[in-house]
């Protein structure tokens, strides 16, 4: 249509009239025509949101119930997840962003520099896509082979398999290279030397498991277990009776080892308590000689809980068949796809290319999608809530003068990286890894054990090559524009909003601004709380009363699925980042919105505010815009995945930030004494 506007004009008249036409303005043309599109999409958006409500509930009763309770009816359908929320539609947003870049023609690899790389991604790319996934070939001969390399699988290999040379920490210590979490909970220090470090194991596989809940063989933590491994013995032709029998076997190694744990409370101390008077556990040497080469990180080494692993040597040694089964399978539920229908086959293949091998698909994601203009808002944002965040600080009666001036000094040298970090040289180095990937032409085991073990050597690349490294180096997830994250880096005191998470619901720049602060600002000012929360060494006065308020408020949620209360101690920072992120975020809002009406009519402002067929004024799509981030389908086992978590689980992590929340209840009018309004005082730590 615009070119043929354009040609209209090039013709002379055969009159010349007295007046010269109007000159079109393509540029007006162009705004107009993202004009009408950015109105079609908000129509669009504003009808999901609306979809995802359940206005038959008060928002002074159940804020969460209010802004969340339909999405579970129309959520998208996905494969089987860990927890079906909202946060997942960023992550798909970037599987067809991803899928894209694997599809193409690779010119913008190539003009980099990256064409050998990146036609190893599309290899292990096409081979996904064209293997047989559904249902998982556990028994494929790759899988069985590593497994007899490792430790062995007495209940496929019988005899052949020899109790006397089974260690089950060595072979525990072999599943971490694969990204198997078996009786060593491995995590990686994101700080130079960039070691490891260590959590209490979980046991389970689609269900963690703990004392009652595996107590009686028909609870739901049971029949899932059981479920999964009879799924995978099958696969190796055993009979039902030796099936039975090998389960039987897990379980009940799996009751006794539970047994040590229960004598821990939820934050571990006792375990370390106790440990100060046990001998080390003497086969940590064994774990760094498997994991990591051999690699020394001197007096930094860590071990975890000597008391834990000493008792747990002695329940492994009454079950050795049991703990190799054990280990075995829980290697193969790492490798397994965990697909509940091949339609699904895509999203795996694309979500797992983009775990193991991230660097080139961020440098040519971050060059193709992330854009100048995105770039410049998320930026302006970023300073409207430190401008709040100063603000606060400014106003907080409770702390010393120094104190304060500590804080001013510490906010004003804050870094904000939008996007990513950019090291060039380092990613260069990282992404030239992929040539030691090696590609098996028609067989997807192998290159999946490749694959999932080259990934684990890359979350580890800092930590092997730490002493060619400066002591500044920074974490790789720095790096990964592509990754739906947002965080606070300590170390370096910066605020880092990766380009992956500008995506709904977290954002999207035809939004009005009341939505994109209460979420992405309200993201923002969460991670910026995280330099100023109790943790923060500044603080070390801190009035523990305010903190205490948190903990003792959350810790009385109970989550009634699965009959335990939130840990209001273990949640607190989060908790208290939330609520101040979400105070920040207002503030910021109300003061963006001032700067814009002085230069501005107020209707007009105001009238973008909202949007089209939602009953909501901009102070309220504010907080549903926060409230409808944390939108989630959970399933029993997602609650015990979840509450061992230091981040509250999604429906009482917004119902209590919103409580304690004044001006929550102004924009909602919550009467004092509502649900959502209590008469008590409101929690807060600025």
């Amino acid at each position: 249509m615009l070119i043929a506007l354009l040609a209209i004009c090039v013709g002379k008249p055969a009159i010349e009239p007295d007046v010269k036409p109007n000159r079109i303005d393509v540029d007006e043309i162009k705004e107009n025509l993202i004009a009408n599109n950015n109105t079609k999409y908000l129509e669009s958006y504003a009808a999901k949101m609306l979809s995802y409500m359940n206005l038959t509930v008060s928002p002074c009763d159940d804020f969460y119930e209010y802004a969340c309770g339909n999405w579970k009816l129309v959520k998208p359908e996905r494969n089987s997840v860990p927890k079906n929320s909202r946060i997942l539609e960023i992550l798909y947003a970037l599987i067809d962003k991803t899928e894209e870049l694997l599809l193409s023609n690779s010119t913008l690899a190539s003009e980099l520099g990256y064409e050998k790389e990146m036609r190893i991604a599309q290899q292990f790319y096409n081979g996904c896509l064209n293997a047989e996934l559904v249902p998982m070939p556990a028994a494929d001969p790759a899988y069985l082979n590593l497994i007899r390399s490792i430790g062995g699988f007495p209940a496929v290999d019988g005899k052949r398999w020899q109790a006397s040379n089974f260690s089950w920490f060595d072979m525990s210590s072999h599943l971490t290279n694969y990204g198997a979490k078996g009786l060593i909970n491995e995590e990686i220090v994101q700080m130079h030397p960039f070691m490891p470090y260590f959590k209490l194991p979980e046991l389970g596989f689609d269900y963690i498991v703990h004392s009652d809940t595996i107590a009686t063989n028909d609870t739901n933590g049971y029949k899932m277990n059981e479920r999964r491994m009879r799924v995978y013995l099958q696969k190796y032709g055993l009979s039902d009776e030796k099936i039975t029998d090998v389960i039987a076997g897990v379980f009940a190694f799996f009751r006794e080892a539970l047994q040590i744990a229960d004598r821990f409370d939820e934050n571990n101390e006792k375990c370390d308590a106790l440990s100060l008077t046990e001998d080390p556990f003497p086969l940590w040497n064994n774990y760094y000689d498997i994991a990591w080469g051999g690699l020394n990180f001197g007096e930094n080494s860590d071990r975890f809980c000597d008391y834990y692993y000493n008792e747990l040597d002695e329940v492994c040694a009454k079950h050795k068949p049991a703990v190799a089964n054990y280990l075995a399978m829980k290697l193969i539920f790492s490798m397994d796809f965990k697909l509940d229908s091949s339609k699904f086959q895509r999203d795996y293949c694309t979500i797992n290319l983009q775990k193991s091998l991230p660097l080139i698909l961020n440098k040519l994601y971050l060059l193709k999608h992330f854009t100048d203009k995105t770039n410049t808002e998320i930026s302006n944002i970023v300073v409207e809530l430190r401008k709040s965040l100063v603000f606060l600080l400014e106003n907080a009666n409770w702390i010393y003068e120094d104190t304060r001036m500590e804080a001013l000094l510490k906010e004003s040298t804050i870094v904000a990286h939008i996007g990513s970090l950019k090291d060039d040289n380092l990613t260069d180095i990282l992404i030239r890894e992929m040539n030691n990937l090696t590609f098996v032409p028609g067989s997807y085991a192998t290159n999946n054990i490749n694959l999932r073990k080259f990934g684990v050597y890359m979350k580890r690349y800092n930590g092997f090559h730490h002493k060619e490294l400066s002591s500044d180096t920074k974490p790789l997830d720095l790096l990964l524009g592509i990754n739906t994250n947002a965080f606070y880096y300590l170390l370096d005191n910066s605020i880092n909003v990766m380009a992956g998470i500008l995506h709904p619901p977290a954002y999207h720049e035809a939004w009005p601004n009341s939505l994109k602060f209460g979420t992405i600002g309200y993201i923002v000012g969460h991670e910026l709380s995280h330099g100023f929360d109790s943790s923060s060494s500044i603080f070390e006065t801190i009035d523990t009363d305010r903190i205490d308020c948190y903990v003792n408020f959350f810790s009385n949620y109970r989550i009634p699925e699965i009959n335990r209360t939130i840990n209001g101690d273990r949640t607190k920072n989060e908790n208290i980042a939330d609520s101040v992120g979400l105070r920040m975020a207002m503030i910021a809002y109300k003061s963006h919105m001032k700067q814009l009406i002085s230069k501005n009519s107020s209707s007009s402002v105001l009238k973008n505010e909202r949007m089209p067929g939602l009953d909501l004024s901009p102070d309220q799509l504010f907080y549903v815009g926060f409230a409808q981030v944390y939108c989630a389908d959970y399933k029993e086992e997602h609650y015990w995945k979840e509450w061992t978590d230091e981040h509250t689980t999604n429906k009482y992590r917004v119902l209590g930030t919103v409580t304690n929340d004044e001006y929550f209840a102004q924009s909602f009018n919550c009467p004092s004494g509502s649900l959502m309004n209590p008469n008590s005082i409101k929690c807060r730590l600025w």
